[in-house]
């Protein structure tokens, strides 16, 4: 199958799922969009985690990656292998079809996927896999799921937390790999942030209740900020704390605090702690104070390896930031561990 009917696929796909949400659904894929329905209400029911609003998000977020202009561009980073080689990817189950860009770039590289689903997350990525043999039959050939011990494959791409990277690298380190640990995301305030502005970063910190790698989960902010107008600005995600799952993580965490005598910031819905750590509990934002920035720049570099995104509305000399608001909204060139998957596939 040339490249060109491999991108033509993922387009399709993306329209595709433009239309679900959407009043324009075309008769002749209605029964998908019944599938899709159906499993949107299973997810749920097997994984708490994953409500009908924060499917849609990640769903619309795929489809964002898949718009025709962006994904030609994509393209043209494929080098098309003299033979295809079968990769094995282990995907991640801490939002709902997390691992959709690496079957994307996989098959668009033109080799063939073994994928390991996670079973936290055992539906959604086969649902869109069928979907591309829909639109594009030659991709039977080269999409197989495994469910057992995986076997027969050339590489690995692996994603899951340090302590299965650890085993990752032990059972897979004589293949060709990516193997990724656990990130996650922070961001700076200067203390002049609007409330329009932290409302933004509110959907960096909120956003699939705060699982992902591109959460913010922990504030660098200057000596003395006050915390009441920050509050103020994310009350509107409030809606989190109707989750029982997210609800439990809350209660939990405050009690330990309590009885640790711990000082902490509350709305009900989040807490505010003061921690060296960059990951906290869900529910929980760590901070950290900073006083002189050349000291503060020098030290989140060194933080790098762990980080995913640094999020920031003003420019900060030699750090790459995000803006407030988009980390949840990734594009096809932005690559889980900022480690290019494209260019590892063309390199086998």
């Amino acid at each position: 199958m040339t490249l060109k009917k491999r991108q033509e696929a993922f387009v399709q796909l993306g329209l595709f799922i433009n239309r679900h949400f959407s009043t324009n659904r075309e008769p002749k894929e209605e029964r998908f969009h019944q599938d899709l329905d159906k499993l949107t209400g299973i997810a749920f029911s097997y994984n708490g985690w994953f409500t009908p609003e924060e499917v849609e998000r990640a769903l619309k977020g795929i489809a964002f990656m898949l718009e025709e202009q962006s994904l030609s561009e994509f393209s043209k980073g494929v080098k098309e292998p003299e033979t295809p080689k079968t990769v094995a990817v282990i995907m991640a189950g801490n939002i709902p079809a997390v691992g959709f860009h690496d079957m994307l770039c996989v098959l668009l590289s033109g080799h063939n996927i073994l994928i390991k689903v996670s079973g936290d997350d055992p539906a959604l990525i086969p649902f869109l896999a069928g979907m591309l043999i829909y639109y594009a039959p030659d991709f039977a050939a080269s999409i197989n799921f495994s469910e057992a011990r995986m076997k027969d494959f050339d590489a690995v791409i692996a994603t899951g937390s340090n302590n299965s990277a650890q085993h990752f690298e032990y059972y897979f380190g004589k293949y060709p790999h990516i193997i990724r640990k656990n990130r996650t995301s922070v961001a700076v305030l200067n203390g002049k942030e609007t409330p329009e502005e932290l409302l933004e970063l509110g959907k960096d910190i909120f956003y699939y209740f705060g699982l992902g790698c591109r959460n913010v989960s922990k504030l660098y902010v200057p000596k003395g900020y006050d915390f009441k107008v920050f509050f103020e600005a994310v009350f509107p995600f409030g809606y989190v704390s109707n989750n029982k799952k997210y609800f439990n993580n809350h209660e939990y965490h405050r009690a330990i605090y309590l009885l640790e005598q711990i000082p902490f910031l509350d709305n009900n819905f989040l807490m505010i702690r003061e921690n060296e750590d960059l990951h906290a509990p869900t529910s929980v934002l760590y901070y950290e104070h900073y006083t002189n920035k050349l000291p503060f720049v020098e030290k989140i570099k060194g933080l790098e390896e762990n980080l995913q995104c640094t999020v920031s509305n003003f420019e900060i000399e030699g750090l790459k930031t995000t803006a407030f608001g988009t980390t949840q909204q990734p594009g096809i060139f932005d690559f889980a561990d900022n480690v290019n998957t494209l260019d590892f596939l063309n390199t086998l």
